[in-house]
């Protein structure tokens, strides 16, 4: 790693020293209310609505490619150091991750805590607006960060995957659905995405000493090809950083999730 590279994860007080400096760009992807209000200094607005696309019933799938490209380069993207944020431990924040590591921009890093570490922990926050400077963003897409339904359903049987489901327990088993069809991919296991996060250090993800046993009781590893899902693939972004950030290199997100998987009367479901 460089001296202009970022760790993937970054701590606030490490963020705090770099503040101000030109080839860094600050994305606050939290609701636009809690922006205005407060958020960190230089941190230009995002809105979430911008980085996903919707197919009723299927919701969280990946906008046109042109599209993203224009709204990168109106945030002056291309050559910056990237860190994001929200208000919510990390989810929103993570799906623009991953959005850019399905684009090929891999100098973005998660603001560890966000929001909730930033303030609560004492350092400066402001409510003047920042307008993005424009540039230029070109894509190289990486589709080795992505899978879809068909690709799952042919590597369902003898363990060529490892699938991991990010929503609430209720979701997982069926007893609640937000789909035609409630529970989960077959073999996938249960790691709901707020039990990522240490509530006692400010919505920070977990040490990793305490991810790795998380990791090893579900019986992942790190050289495991892994498939993260939920619903739409927002809380289950935090997971595939969790993961990329405890060295699991191969791991993929489910554009579309359960609110595609679910949808499909043709593919299995396990409850």
């Amino acid at each position: 790693m460089s001296e202009r590279d970022l760790p993937l994860v970054i701590e606030p007080a490490i963020l705090k020293g770099m503040l101000g400096s030109e080839d860094l760009r600050v994305i606050d992807i939290s609701r636009e209310n809690v922006h205005r209000q407060m958020h960190l200094p230089g941190a230009v607005h995002l809105d979430y609505g911008r980085i996903v696309a919707m197919r009723q019933p299927v919701g969280g799938l990946v906008p046109d490619v042109g599209a993203l490209e224009s709204l990168f380069a109106a945030y002056g993207l291309q050559g910056k150091r990237v860190v994001a944020y929200d208000d919510e431990g990390g989810g929103k924040a993570s799906r623009l991750i991953w959005t850019l590591h399905l684009l090929g921009f891999r100098q973005v890093s998660l603001l560890n805590g966000g929001l909730h570490a930033w303030a609560n922990e004492g350092f400066r926050l402001e409510r003047t607006p920042t307008t993005p400077v424009a540039g230029t963003f070109n894509a190289a897409r990486d589709d080795g960060v992505s899978a879809d339904a068909a690709w799952i359903a042919e590597r369902l049987e003898g363990g060529a995957i490892k699938l991991v489901d990010a929503r609430g327990e209720a979701e997982y088993t069926g007893s609640q659905r937000f789909a035609s069809r409630g529970g989960h991919i077959p073999g996938a296991v249960h790691w709901d995405w707020m039990d990522l996060m240490d509530r006692e250090r400010n919505l920070r993800l977990k040490t990793e000493q305490e991810l790795l046993a998380d990791l090893g009781r579900r019986a992942i590893a790190r050289d495991d090809e892994v498939v993260v899902y939920c619903q739409t693939h927002h809380r289950s972004s935090l997971s595939y950083v969790a993961l990329k950030h405890l060295g699991v290199e191969r791991v993929r997100g489910y554009p579309g999730s359960w609110s595609d998987w679910g949808n499909r009367p043709e593919l299995p479901v396990e409850t």
